[in-house]
């Protein structure tokens, strides 16, 4: 009776510790945070949200770095105006990942450029094979709202599993903390 009730407690610890251990690798999960910054306030948002998920961080990089006169949005013959009005612009990027696959979450960060995500952002989502990851984008504006820039982003990519994207305009710890535990 002794050997069964020894053996019996045995047994449910060990179930109990093996659920435990499945349970907590299914929670840690591999997280990224790219982003695209212009002026460097996309940066500062990518920067408070990798903090507070321990994601790693990558900045998406233009081949040829913007300047102020390519960021002239009033110029009709800027740079960055002529790439948003060419819905097939790639503009190439450096220091590609090698290890996208390593990533279960992908946080994709941008400036909101006429409405919508600039188009280096579609050379970065074509880059690289998401299936069976999640991504989340968020964005910075000096007045616009993210919510067409996701809807463009998932009509282009349907594929991808997408999360609601959010903007980080001057965003405290408390609230991104806030907003990762709703995801």
């Amino acid at each position: 009776m002794k050997l069964t009730t020894i053996i019996s407690t045995d047994l449910m610890a060990f179930s109990l510790t093996a659920c435990a251990q499945k349970q907590e690798k299914k929670e840690m999960k591999k997280i990224l945070v790219a982003y695209f910054s212009a002026s460097g306030v996309t940066k500062g948002a990518a920067e408070q949200l990798a903090a507070v998920t321990g994601a790693d961080l990558h900045e998406i990089k233009p081949a040829q770095p913007y300047t102020d006169a390519d960021l002239d949005w009033r110029d009709k013959q800027s740079r960055s105006t002529v790439e948003m009005k060419d819905k097939n612009s790639r503009p190439a990027i450096t220091d590609k990942l090698k290890n996208i696959q390593d990533y279960d979450v992908v946080y994709v960060g941008f400036p909101i450029w006429w409405y919508t995500a600039p188009t280096i952002i579609n050379t970065f989502m074509e880059a690289y094979d998401f299936k069976g990851k999640t991504v989340i984008p968020f964005a910075t504006s000096g007045g616009s709202s993210i919510k067409k820039a996701c809807e463009d982003l998932k009509a282009a990519y349907p594929d991808i599993t997408w999360k609601e994207g959010k903007l980080l305009n001057r965003t405290s710890k408390k609230e991104l903390e806030t907003w990762v535990k709703q995801l």
